[in-house]
């Protein structure tokens, strides 16, 4: 029979701040991405999607990878890349090895929109760099945690 738990140790108010501060950098990079995306005519999961087949081997993935990594159910894979080819963003393309299979892939305006996409959100990431930097090293600091 385990014994009594032992009382645990208040969080120190360092621990609130770098939290605090983590996520406000990252509320803030949320929503700048939102605005971005907006203008852009492309939704945060066809943003996703996009990254995930760009850094896939020869910038195709399989429709079953794809809504693993997307973290997705097949059936909303299926409709996520209907609307990426409605909006000329992918194709899909017939596997080679597996004919029962599908490649997805981007198309030329897909790798433009991406293109454009990942350099304002390199630049975004950048702006709140410092914030973010200062949370994870106040975080580090704390040894309160364990």
């Amino acid at each position: 029979m385990p014994g009594p738990k032992a009382k645990k140790t208040a969080l120190s108010d360092h621990v609130y701040d770098g939290l605090a501060g983590f996520r406000l950098a990252m509320r803030r990079f949320l929503a700048f991405s939102e605005a971005a995306l907006a203008e852009a005519g492309v939704t945060s999961q066809q943003y996703q999607a996009l990254l995930v087949v760009r850094t896939s081997p020869r910038h195709k993935i399989r429709l079953r990878d794809l809504a693993e990594q997307m973290l997705m159910h097949h059936n909303g894979a299926v409709q996520l890349v209907d609307r990426m080819c409605a909006a000329g963003l992918a194709e899909r393309i017939p596997a080679e090895d597996d004919k029962r299979s599908v490649m997805i892939g981007m198309t030329s305006k897909g790798r433009d929109v991406l293109e454009a996409l990942a350099r304002v959100h390199v630049e975004g990431m950048l702006e709140n760099e410092p914030l973010l930097a200062e949370s994870l090293s106040r975080l580090r600091k704390v040894t309160e945690l364990a």
